[in-house]
């Protein structure tokens, strides 16, 4: 059996102390080594869009936003690429002024609290 400080340096992958391990070689995701998409779930999506799903579905149907696909019956993902284009996109179109902003309400035209007049 070896002793407590050989099996510490076996686990950090290094010969000395204080010295710190090597990274391995192969640090990454895998899908970036097989050149695969890197596909997000609905938890993710939410992490980096947010939308409400329903907000998220009504422009995909208007092609606004990219598709989802499914993995299995009950595993949609979308692709992460298209997905950071997107918002690139978006930033681009929000900055020059292409994307229509929701007009304010009419203040005076609500029941409860109404606006006095003048």
């Amino acid at each position: 059996m070896t002793s407590n400080p050989d099996r510490i340096h076996m686990l950090l992958g290094s010969s000395e102390i204080g010295k710190p391990a090597e990274p391995p070689k192969h640090a990454g995701p895998a899908t970036i080594l097989s050149g695969l998409p890197r596909t997000i779930r609905r938890h993710e999506l939410h992490m980096i869009v947010p939308l409400a799903d329903t907000t998220i579905y009504e422009m995909e149907i208007r092609g606004e936003f990219p598709r989802r696909y499914y993995l299995t019956s009950r595993c949609v993902v979308w692709d992460l690429g298209e997905v950071e284009a997107w918002l690139r996109q978006r930033r681009k179109d929000s900055d020059a002024g292409r994307i229509k902003k929701a007009p304010s309400p009419d203040v005076r035209l609500r029941k409860t609290r109404p606006i006095k007049e003048h």
